[in-house]
């Protein structure tokens, strides 16, 4: 049986009936729209959360480290402007955006800073835990300028060489960054420091 509208207005009234009914899935989707494409194009700016994978190597080509290769690997992440990572890969960082990859060269000025022979230094081996001391073990010491890591580049029967300095300072690093997120930070971000991140083991951050 086919039915037909014998009342005109009833089709008429149906017409503006069905555009309202479309128009407001349309503009939820434009806001859809508009608001993903304003969170993932957040650029890294101060107080942002930012993530990234990244390789470093010397001038050499060696890889010294990579949040992409080896057990446990992981994405580091950081507060843009915080001083965690070294000063020369944030400002080369900011204002890029989430899927951005860059590749740059930073000279010990921007990274870990000239070598500074005074901080290599003979300690007593008796202000040293019991245990034996080996070259290449590292200590951290706190004196009236903060705390240091101290590197044991020698150890000589009582006596123990020691060097403050880090170990890429005076070197010229090559990082190669892939960001992969970007947000704004929270008071938890700006006050707990790298997080979930462990950053002894890698060479992105600036604290050592």
């Amino acid at each position: 049986m086919i039915l037909v509208y014998r009342d005109r207005s009833a089709i008429v009234d149906r017409r503006p009936f069905s555009c309202l009914a479309r128009s407001p899935s349309l503009r939820i989707r434009r806001m859809l729209k508009q608001h993903f494409v304003k969170e993932s194009c957040m650029q890294i700016a101060e107080k942002t959360v930012v993530t990234i994978h990244y390789t470093l190597t010397d001038t050499s080509g060696s890889v010294l480290d990579s949040s992409e290769t080896g057990e446990g690997s992981e994405p580091l992440s950081y507060v843009q402007g915080s001083g965690m990572i070294v000063p020369g890969l944030e400002e080369a960082l900011l204002g890029k955006s989430e899927g951005d990859h860059i590749k740059v060269t930073i000279a010990p000025e921007g990274a870990y800073g000239a070598r500074d022979e005074s901080l290599v230094e003979k300690i007593s081996r008796d202000e040293f835990p019991e245990g034996e001391i080996e070259v290449g073990m590292q200590f951290r010491s706190h004196g009236p300028h903060g705390a240091r890591v101290l590197t044991v580049v020698a150890a000589d029967g009582n006596t123990v060489t020691v060097d403050g300095n880090h170990p890429l300072a005076g070197a010229t690093l090559n990082f190669d960054v892939k960001v992969v997120g970007v947000r704004e930070a929270t008071a938890k971000d700006m006050h707990g420091g790298h997080g979930d991140h462990d950053c002894s083991s890698c060479h992105g951050c600036g604290e050592h």
